[in-house]
């Protein structure tokens, strides 16, 4: 069965990253979760990165700021790294967004929206579902599922019309 490290470079980022965790375990794939920060522990951080493709087979990496965390990890391990840009008070997160996705040539570094933690781990099931039919079914009945609840709400705003529809939303 495939897993998942997941590393975010401080622990504030933790409310958000939570979302990449409760989306692996609605799909049962296996996580390991751990703060580690490129700047301030560097040798932890390179032997984390450079031990990571012995227990993983994806990292989700959510970093904030300057955001160095996803694409150092990507330029040490041969494994699929994705990056989460954690919405930052200074530039709320475009600061994030631009140093995880604007890797040279190389260094690919999958990139999900600010704060896409959850997408991160969809990300992550499917390229673990790639050898394991078992994923790639949880995947189809997530991807049913989401379908069955616009259909649902197509349904109740025809019934119910829009101004009711959006006094029940509030």
């Amino acid at each position: 069965m495939g897993k998942v490290g997941i590393v975010m470079g401080s622990d504030s980022d933790l409310s958000i990253m939570k979302a990449a965790m409760e989306t692996l375990d609605k799909f049962g794939i296996e996580y390991d979760v751990t703060v580690i920060s490129a700047h301030r522990m560097p040798d932890i951080f390179f032997e984390y990165a450079k031990t990571a493709e012995n227990k993983y087979d994806v990292l989700i990496a959510g970093a904030g700021g300057a955001a160095h965390l996803p694409g150092m990890a990507a330029a040490v391990t041969p494994i699929p790294v994705i990056g989460v840009p954690i919405h930052t008070k200074s530039l709320g997160g475009v600061d994030s967004l631009y140093s995880i996705v604007q890797m040279p040539a190389g260094i690919p570094v999958a990139t999900v929206a600010i704060n896409g933690a959850k997408n991160a781990a969809i990300l992550a099931a499917k390229i673990i579902s790639v050898r394991e039919p078992e994923i790639r079914q949880k995947i189809k009945d997530f991807a049913e599922s989401l379908k069955d609840e616009v259909l649902a709400k197509k349904t109740k705003i025809e019934e119910v019309g829009y101004v009711k529809y959006l006094e029940e939303m509030n």
